[in-house]
């Protein structure tokens, strides 16, 4: 550490930034760092100066008594003469032509300097102005303190130099920038904070790896059950089944009835009809609205449906198309998939997913990248939740028995095509009718819109989810009214849990004080919401997904028990919601601290009573 010159509180003589005059200062502090000396003048004004910038009183006592022998008249004489441009210092000679205009620009740019300097003490009106900016007033400049010193010239370089590095603004003004400078580098600190955190850090469906192979499994899986239900004997042990040509899984106008489809879906969805609701807050405390008018997509699809089928349409269409179309829909959402991506490289920080921002390309764009992606107020997630897969799977339904009663020659639909297509239809509308509940669920609040949800929703959905009806085409199954009612209880029982569990569920994430949920019991927690002890969820800790496996298992007995490939959705549908559960149980521990540990021993079952 080099030594400082002047100790605190030493009286000496300090520079003025940006001329060439020195008055009577006082050392007030010393910045190691910097090495800028703080000082104080006589009206009060700090700055900061250089050691340079600095001299000793006793470097000014020969010049100081040279001065104060001459008269004021004289003093000021001799100033103006000596800052005259036409009159070149005595005693210095004149050798060429070159060096007296050298020397003649370096005095003319200290004269300009001067002259600006008695220009202000020539207007007292401008004094508080100045000492308002922090330099001293015209009296304080006549002080005798105040010496003028023309010992050296400094070329115009030196003098920029000073004006550049110095700002006259007072002590309390610096003070203040560098309070607001400092809160910029706390702000921008934090959001660096915050965006490093807002990293998704754990990866689900086995990582970068897993999500890889899940893009080509789930597609190859979707094929799979088609061509197996197509067979006679659609056993598992005739694997793998005879594969198609494959130009005969593409065909242009099937892509087009596609995409007409999806676009008169999304034409239903933006008719303002239907009530506008906002949904929950996001991380940056915005509520996005939306437009429920599903339910009114859906009876404008079957009054579309119903024309067509009165201009004598065929719509086993489908039937004989299915390949296609599930073809023709995985491609529709690849390139959606790409879309999406690709837009939410240049979204926000705060809407992006918080499970899809691990930062890896394809585990980000299987998950879903952005949150929310829309095209102005229009939704892409929130459509392709329940409109063109959802209300398309009842389409596919109603085709596969018309073309069951085709094929068989049948005026009537069998009894277990009859349940079939009726618990799927009932499942359809009670998810349009309660279209608002969905905006509470992790699809909306939690998961980004990528391949995953993009491909679940027009493809999984519409095509797997109607695979017991494809099944009862090419494998009709004749079941007996007492059975038939059996099985009716059992998927009302379902319907009853899930909905019932739902509602509570919903009704209370918007409105714990509402009056109408009294009765309820829940453990408070740190964030403000509660956790229900009571009703459904005092029984198992996911209700919804014990009524969804009711009704899984009571769409698929209409099947028969010949083959296992119509229970595979109950397979699935099992598989699915325990990792769901997982999931969740993760999401709510880590969210919810001690008071989820306080829910689980209150309530120690996960989906099945007394079993898991």
């Amino acid at each position: 550490m080099p030594n400082r010159r002047f100790a605190d509180g030493e009286v000496v003589m300090g520079r003025w930034p940006g001329s060439v005059l020195y008055y009577e200062v006082q050392v007030t502090s010393y910045d190691d760092v910097s090495h800028l000396y703080t000082v104080k003048y006589k009206d009060g004004t700090e700055l900061a100066l250089k050691e340079s910038d600095i001299r000793s009183q006793s470097s000014f006592k020969h010049r100081k008594s040279q001065s104060s022998s001459s008269s004021p008249s004289r003093r000021s004489t001799s100033r103006s003469r000596s800052r005259s441009p036409g009159r070149p210092a005595k005693g210095r000679r004149r050798s060429s032509s070159q060096s007296r205009e050298h020397k003649d620009d370096k005095k003319k740019i200290i004269q300009e300097t001067i002259q600006e300097t008695n220009l202000a003490l020539l207007k007292p009106s401008e004094n508080n102005t100045r000492r308002y900016n922090g330099e001293p007033d015209s009296t304080e400049r006549n002080d005798t303190s105040c010496i003028i010193l023309e010992q050296k010239l400094k070329p115009d370089l030196e003098i920029e130099r000073v004006l550049e590095q110095y700002s006259l603004r007072s002590r309390e003004e610096e003070k203040k920038k560098e309070e607001i400078y400092s809160e910029k580098k706390i702000f921008e600190t934090i959001k660096k904070i915050e965006k490093a955190s807002s990293k998704t850090k754990e990866l689900e469906f086995g990582g970068r790896i897993g999500t890889f192979m899940l893009i080509f499994f789930l597609p190859a899986t979707v094929f799979y059950l088609l061509l197996m239900c197509k067979q006679d004997d659609p056993s598992l042990m005739n694997f793998p089944p005879p594969l198609p040509a494959l130009e005969s899984l593409w065909e242009a106008r099937v892509f087009g009835v596609f995409l007409l489809w999806f676009f008169l879906q999304a034409l239903f969805s933006l008719l303002p009809i239907g009530k506008v609701v906002e949904g929950l807050p996001l991380s940056n405390g915005r509520k996005l609205q939306y437009r429920i008018n599903g339910f009114y997509a859906f009876i404008l699809t079957a009054a579309a449906i119903g024309t067509l089928l009165s201009f004598q349409f065929e719509l086993h269409y489908l039937y004989d198309h299915f390949m296609q179309f599930a073809v023709s829909a995985a491609a529709f959402s690849m390139v959606l998939s790409i879309y999406l991506y690709v837009r939410s490289l240049k979204a926000p920080e705060e809407e992006l997913a918080p499970g899809g921002n691990s930062g890896y390309l394809v585990y980000d764009f299987f998950t879903g990248h952005e949150l929310n992606p829309r095209i102005g107020s229009f939704d892409l997630k929130y459509f392709c939740e329940l409109r063109p897969g959802l209300i398309g799977w009842v389409v596919i339904n109603l085709a596969m028995l018309l073309a069951e009663m085709k094929i068989h020659n049948q005026s009537m639909p069998s009894l277990s095509m009859i349940l079939v297509n009726g618990f799927q239809l009932l499942y359809v509308v009670d998810a349009l009718w309660n279209e608002e509940a969905i905006l509470t669920t992790m699809d909306i609040t939690h998961d980004g819109f990528g391949f995953m949800l993009a491909f679940g929703d027009l493809v999984w959905v519409p095509f797997v989810y109607s695979l017991q009806a494809f099944y009862l085409v090419g494998h009709p199954t004749v079941i007996s009214w007492p059975v038939a009612a059996a099985i009716t209880i059992l998927n009302f029982i379902g319907y009853y849990i899930f909905r019932s569990a739902n509602s509570q569920k919903n009704n209370f994430r918007r409105n714990p004080a509402d009056p109408k949920l009294a009765y309820l019991k829940f453990i408070p927690t740190a964030t403000g919401k509660g956790l229900l002890v009571t009703g459904w969820w005092g029984f198992v800790r996911h209700p919804n997904y014990l009524g969804d496996i009711i009704m899984a298992l009571a769409w698929s007995l209409p099947c028969g028990f010949n083959h296992i490939l119509p229970y595979f959705y109950v397979i699935y549908f099992i598989c699915l919601l325990i990792h769901r559960e997982a999931r969740d149980e993760h999401h709510c521990k880590q969210k919810y601290g001690l008071a989820w540990e306080r829910y689980c021993q209150r309530v120690p079952y996960r989906i099945f009573p007394y079993i898991y």
